[in-house]
């Protein structure tokens, strides 16, 4: 039997083993992909921890890991799509198909979708087993340290691009990865002006590099910057992306009359609103994100890279999958962008 490396969840208890475990063959519909790079996610983070949301979630054994690039090596029957060699990333949503939502165009809430690392094994390993249909053919001209975060740049993209924003004022709170990426896409997608806030000085370092024209840290910068930035008026959109209440009231207090809060963190426990004059007297459209549209803006992503998208800046660190432990070490500690591993 032929064996690879993997990183596997292998017990209801903090951290992971690297191990050598069966190589998965490719059944009906389905490939295995020679992984390249695959990153670390907040999720996986979650996992590793072994917090709350994971023990009611996670049943070991799992190879954990959803953010991946590679190469084809192996086809089942009925594979006509993609062949052994094509450069792929991957959708990690497996929608069911048949449900009303997928029915209809909204895939993305499928009710009955499973999730790769979580129902299914993942990415952290030397090869995975995928079905054709969340397969998505990628230009070999994005290295796989790049590649590999389609998948997470994709909730940006579909968080900022829900609605046109060329010439717009955007307000993106939380500089973690999804926030770093939102503001290179909003800076690719025209926005005529990005103001990035996060009580990370390191984040907000990156947030610089992507290019944002202010970077507030709330904790020791005068937050009345962005009234005056937007001539008192407040700006045209908010993008929510850290699930901190402070952040998102704040989102809804410097969005101004009319405008628009897309909300894609997610909070620890319930947040109050004052409804009536943080959301209905301001006339604002609050949309939640959760994944990508399949497959628009996994398209839609495709011609942002054509027309330059850039997210270099965000990934900070590049590991073999041997140090693992470090990199999740990194996350824990808000020292980083991207952490990439390199099975």
């Amino acid at each position: 039997m032929w064996t690879m490396r993997a990183l596997v969840k292998t017990k209801p208890a903090p951290g992971l083993e690297l191990l050598d475990v069966p190589k998965p063959t490719a059944g009906s519909g389905q490939v295995v992909v020679r992984v390249m790079a695959t990153s670390l996610c907040g999720t996986d983070n979650h996992i590793y921890r072994w917090d709350e949301w994971a023990q009611g979630r996670i049943h070991p054994p799992r190879i954990i890991g959803h953010e991946l690039c590679g190469e084809v090596v192996e086809v089942g029957p009925n594979v006509t799509a993609v062949a052994v060699g094509d450069y792929v990333a991957a959708e990690s949503h497996i929608t069911c198909g048949v449900c009303f939502q997928c029915r209809t165009g909204n895939a993305h809430v499928c009710k009955d979708y499973r999730i790769l690392g979580i129902d299914e094994d993942g990415s952290y390993a030397e090869f995975v087993r995928l079905p054709e249909r969340v397969l998505w053919k990628t230009s070999r001209e994005i290295p796989p340290e790049l590649a590999c975060l389609q998948e997470p740049l994709g909730n940006s993209v579909h968080a900022a691009l829900v609605e046109d924003i060329t010439g717009q004022s955007v307000l993106i709170t939380g500089c973690g990865p999804t926030g770093l990426f939102a503001a290179a896409v909003a800076r690719t997608a025209g926005a005529g002006q990005i103001i990035a806030s996060d009580v990370s000085d390191y984040r907000l370092d990156l947030a610089r590099k992507l290019g944002v024209d202010h970077a507030i840290n709330p904790n020791t910068d005068d937050t009345d910057l962005i009234s005056r930035a937007t001539n008192g008026e407040g700006v045209d959109v908010a993008l929510e992306m850290s699930g901190s209440p402070t952040a998102i009231h704040k989102c809804f207090r410097y969005v101004k009359n009319g405008g628009r809060v897309t909300l894609f963190g997610i909070p620890e426990a319930q947040v109050c609103f004052d409804m009536t004059n943080e959301i209905i007297f301001k006339g604002i459209r609050v949309y939640g994100v959760t994944g990508r549209r399949l497959f628009q803006t996994w398209y839609r992503l495709a011609g942002l890279f054509k027309a330059g998208l850039d997210i270099r800046p965000v990934v900070t660190h590049t590991l073999p999958l041997d140090k693992f432990a470090e990199g999740f070490e990194l996350v824990a500690k808000g020292q980083c962008g991207k952490v990439v591993l390199r099975p």
